[in-house]
């Protein structure tokens, strides 16, 4: 049984969630406190598995109540935010003071019963995923550019564990079964970085960002799973504490090296050639593995584009997102690196490429921007990929 606490100023959101989370199979609410001063309290006493946060409340808010707990806990917490521009903002502070995920409130629905949905089709499967088992205690958030230089990443996350169905089992992962016998030349020339993440992707993603020169002679596309709104913050924010320029796609935007483009809420990123340049495309078409933004579109579309010349990578995230896409990457001759058990927050995405036997390397979180930036090395005069 997963253990929750409620914290919310709010009595209508506090019953809201324990009556959603109440017919969860698995899940039991043992507490709820209406502000982080008085959760501190109970979280000591009743040692939950699970916190979701609310962000605005009063003496205590969400963040420095994350803030505070991180000195102390490594429990996962789960932030409850609106989704709007002030939400998304506060919701990526509170991300990078230590949080580990998050939900949005319900908007614009019509009944305590849908608003209950809502809410528990978002949150249950996060604090199934989240709530398995404890984690290493994280390092210090990521607070802004680290010395010149290729910067190593903190220590590892908080890791809960995989998530229900995904594959693997707690510990060190399965081998990976024998790769798919598929026509490949590795250590040619790259050309694009494509990466793909999701729960723990913020916090994975800055890190990796951190460690790559403003000159990368590529450039990066990323589809990490955030709402609308979410992303544009979330871009604004990666372009201010990393050396790379880094945007929210827009539809006609031409790849340029040095620049990370993350595809919008709610939209796949997808590319097509105008001549020599390649341009970013927007759709809606429908959700792949629950999702849009969608890994497995991205992933498809750079593949038709730039096969063998584009390095892969999957971050931490729920479900398996990617391991399609990362199958057709192969097929192409493309290399594939997948973040290590030890250091996802969970290792859903990156589990499922490597029980597919489709990962060439894995890796800590640590070790990626290192791998990545040694990779576009290659190929290329030391003036140019330096």
């Amino acid at each position: 049984m997963i253990s929750v606490l409620v914290v919310d100023d709010s009595v209508v959101v506090r019953r809201l969630i324990v009556d959603a989370l109440g017919e969860a199979p698995g899940i039991q609410v043992v507490g709820t406190a209406a502000n982080g001063l008085l959760a501190q309290a109970k979280i000591d006493q009743l040692k939950p598995d699970v916190i979701t946060m609310d962000i605005e409340m009063p003496q205590m808010d969400g963040i420095e109540a994350v803030r505070e707990l991180r000195k102390r806990h490594n429990t996962p917490v789960i932030m409850f935010s609106t989704l709007s521009a002030a939400g998304a903002t506060a919701t990526l502070e509170a991300l990078s003071a230590g949080a580990t995920d998050y939900v949005t409130k319900p908007s614009n629905v019509g009944s305590v019963q849908e608003s209950m949905m809502a809410v528990r089709e978002q949150l249950v499967p996060k604090i199934q995923a989240l709530g398995g088992r404890r984690r290493p205690p994280a390092g210090p958030p990521s607070r802004g550019p680290a010395p010149a230089g290729l910067r190593p990443a903190g220590p590892a996350p908080l890791r809960p564990g995989s998530p229900p169905g995904a594959p693997g089992r707690p510990g060190a992962g399965p081998p990976a079964p024998a790769r798919p016998a598929v026509k490949r030349s590795p250590g040619g020339k790259i050309d694009i970085l494509a990466i793909g993440s999701s729960t723990g992707g913020p916090d994975a993603l800055t890190k990796v960002l951190l460690g790559l020169p403003a000159d990368l002679p590529v450039p990066i596309v990323i589809t990490q799973h955030m709402p609308p709104v979410f992303t544009k913050m979330f871009a604004e924010r990666l372009d201010r504490s990393t050396p790379l320029k880094v945007v929210e796609a827009g539809e006609g935007m031409e790849l340029t090296p040095g620049t990370v483009y993350i595809a919008p809420g709610d939209r796949h990123l997808v590319f097509q050639r105008r001549g020599t340049a390649t341009m970013t495309q927007l759709n809606s078409g429908p959700q792949e593995n629950s999702c849009r933004p969608a890994v497995d579109v991205m992933f498809r579309s750079v593949a038709a584009l730039y096969g063998g010349s584009c390095f892969a990578t999957i971050l931490t995230g729920m479900g398996q997102d990617g391991r399609g896409g990362a199958k057709v990457l192969r097929d192409t001759g493309a290399e594939v690196l997948a973040q290590d058990e030890a250091t996802s927050v969970v290792w859903g995405m990156p589990g499922a490429v490597v029980a597919a036997g489709l990962a060439d390397e894995v890796l800590p979180l640590d070790r990626i921007a290192g791998a990545l930036l040694n990779r576009v090395r290659v190929g290329r005069s030391p003036a140019v990929a330096r």
